[in-house]
């Protein structure tokens, strides 16, 4: 592409620093014109007229079995004495329940964490997935 000039200096050409942004404008604009038109074309909502009506979630929440364990590593279910067989047997049917229960898990302070390990572990095997671990909230002195 040659440019023609009126300088007197004749054939000397020196090369164009500038970028013609011309057409670059022109390309932006065509895009922007063509995503304008087919913008609105993309969303294939149907529109229905929904009919309202007012209700309350139902919320059953699962009861709650506390198994406790004293400093004498004596098992309890939600307060009843039991052996450790015993507890897994209520573990594996109370496992089966729909919606699963959720299972307390008390330990006196002095109770090794031996003793909390393998009430878990039972719990685990038998097919409990909700487990939590109930504290005393005030602060020791």
């Amino acid at each position: 592409m040659a440019f023609g000039t009126f300088d007197a200096a004749g054939g000397a050409t020196r090369p164009m620093a500038e970028i013609n942004m011309i057409p670059l404008i022109d390309v932006m604009l065509v895009l922007l014109v063509i995503f304008i038109i087919t913008a609105p074309l993309l969303t294939n909502a149907v529109k229905v007229d929904l009919p309202r009506a007012a209700s309350a979630p139902n919320l059953t929440k699962p009861d709650h079995i506390q198994i406790s364990i004293d400093a004498q590593h004596q098992l309890y279910w939600n307060g009843e004495r039991v052996v450790r067989e015993g507890l897994r047997q209520r573990l594996a049917a109370t496992s089966q329940l729909q919606p699963q229960p959720e299972l307390h898990l008390r330990a006196d302070k002095d109770t090794p964490y031996q003793a909390v390990a393998e009430v878990m572990a039972d719990a685990a095997r038998a097919g409990m997935t909700r487990i939590g671990f109930i504290s005393d909230p005030h602060e020791a002195q």
